[in-house]
């Protein structure tokens, strides 16, 4: 026995189709914006204002900075002519670039040769964002990426 096919299941074949196309794009797209920080600054155009006089001053710092993750032992390295120095640290947050949900504030000791820090990484690159003040009063603010290899 063969049944005809009619217009009315073709359009129902059509729309179940595009039904799922759309509540798979809407989920995708709302997992993306519920777990992707966005915000830098709070007010870009504020933030705008002392761009140029603060990043003069940071760069004025000549500091050389770099992180590495072992054995779940995050080593920051701040070397100033070489040297390796420890400023105070005033925010650091270690985590995945697109989600805040492995984000760690690690808390930091001065070696002699870095600031050294547990944290809980997996395999895969991390970013640091790190702000940073100097003897001289200026903030130094930077994110670093640092790739874990496991």
């Amino acid at each position: 026995m063969t049944r005809e096919l009619k217009g009315w299941h073709v359009f129902s074949i059509f729309a179940a189709a595009f039904s799922v196309i759309i509540a798979v794009n809407l989920t995708l797209a709302f997992n993306a914006v519920s777990t992707f920080p966005g915000l830098e600054v709070k007010n870009s155009y504020v933030a705008s204002q002392t761009f140029d006089a603060d990043r003069a001053a940071q760069e004025s710092l000549d500091w050389d900075v770099s992180a590495t993750v072992q054995n779940d032992i995050l080593k920051l390295y701040i070397l100033k002519d070489g040297t390796a120095i420890a400023p105070t640290i005033e925010k650091a947050t270690f985590g995945r670039a697109t989600s805040v949900a492995a984000d760690q504030t690690p808390a930091f000791t001065f070696d002699g040769t870095a600031l050294v820090a547990p944290v809980v990484a997996h395999s895969g690159n991390w970013n640091l964002r790190l702000e940073a003040r100097a003897d001289n009063g200026v903030l130094f603010q930077q994110r670093i990426i640092v790739r874990v290899m496991k």
